[in-house]
């Protein structure tokens, strides 16, 4: 069985298995034109994950069922929600569209929808296209709120960086699910706690007013034409504990083997060479047996 990586040749296990949803539905194909990746009725069924493991500690300290009412319009909708700590934004970039080259960056950044709650996400989930079918190059990008733009010089980013995982064709969509329930379900939440704030650490709004936003900014997923590549988004790129401590957590969510390669690149350098991935500091340390 071929490898997982891009950059690492050894057969790597499968994900475990989980349960199936029978309720889901399939996105269809991305359009080659520059078109939203939302399809509001697929054609057909897929089975995609109504729970994830991932949201476990995010509920755990909250009520067992909380239940509210919410309203959508004039109809008010009663049932379970489970609220997420932070509200969370989908965006889509397509570099390319037919015949045509987009050469600003954030011209090819388009919003497509917010989520605060697990019933939210999974709504929204379902009906986006796996990378998968996606056209190279396209990008999926998962920021949380408090981002107002998901690029370098966003007040909350220009002062961090981003783990990079080069992966083989055909295995992103499980990875990328895998790391975006970890990212909305707080699985990341213990990398940046008690971390003093930084000299010049700025909040989402680029003043500093005491919010306090977690330390992993989002996450995103490229699909090339040989390869795709995950990256994991954090604020202060100059905590070597921090940064490790967010290396290792990804390697547990993603249950990578100890010597999958890693990249690490401040977003900082980003705006010096106007690349997110390319010269990018190489991790070779693998983790303790």
């Amino acid at each position: 069985m071929a490898g997982y990586f891009s950059n690492h040749s050894q057969p790597q296990p499968r994900f475990t298995s989980q349960q199936t949803n029978n309720h889901a539905q399939s996105p269809t194909s991305a359009s080659q034109q520059q078109t939203s990746p939302v399809h509001a009725t697929p054609d057909s069924a897929r089975p995609r994950l109504p729970t994830s493991r991932h949201f476990s500690t995010s509920l755990a300290h909250r009520d067992p069922e909380p239940t509210q009412t919410k309203s959508t319009g004039s109809t008010a909708v009663s049932g379970t929600v489970h609220p997420l700590r932070n509200t969370w934004v989908f965006w889509f970039r397509q570099q390319r569209a037919p015949g045509n080259k987009i050469t600003n960056y954030e011209e090819g950044i388009k919003k497509i929808a917010s989520f605060s709650s697990v019933e939210s996400f999974w709504s929204l989930h379902t009906h986006l296209s796996p990378p998968c079918s996606l056209t190279p190059t396209t990008d999926y990008l998962l920021f949380h709120a408090g981002v107002r733009r998901p690029v370098w010089e966003d007040p909350l980013n220009r002062a961090g960086g981003k783990w990079i995982i080069r992966l083989r064709k055909g295995v992103s969509d499980r990875v990328w699910e895998d790391l975006v329930c970890g990212v909305v379900g707080d699985l990341f939440d213990e990398c940046g706690r008690g971390r003093p704030r930084a000299e010049g650490e700025l909040n989402g709004e680029g003043e500093d007013d005491g919010e306090e936003w977690p330390e992993i900014c989002g996450c995103t997923i490229s699909v090339r034409q040989s390869e795709d590549i995950v990256s994991v988004w954090n604020r202060v790129e100059a905590d070597p504990k921090v940064r490790e401590k967010i290396r290792d957590t990804i390697r547990a969510v993603l249950n990578l083997p100890a010597s999958t390669i890693m990249e690490y690149k401040s977003n900082n350098d980003s705006m010096q060479d106007k690349s997110s991935f390319r010269n990018s500091a190489i991790e070779r340390t693998p983790l303790a047996s």
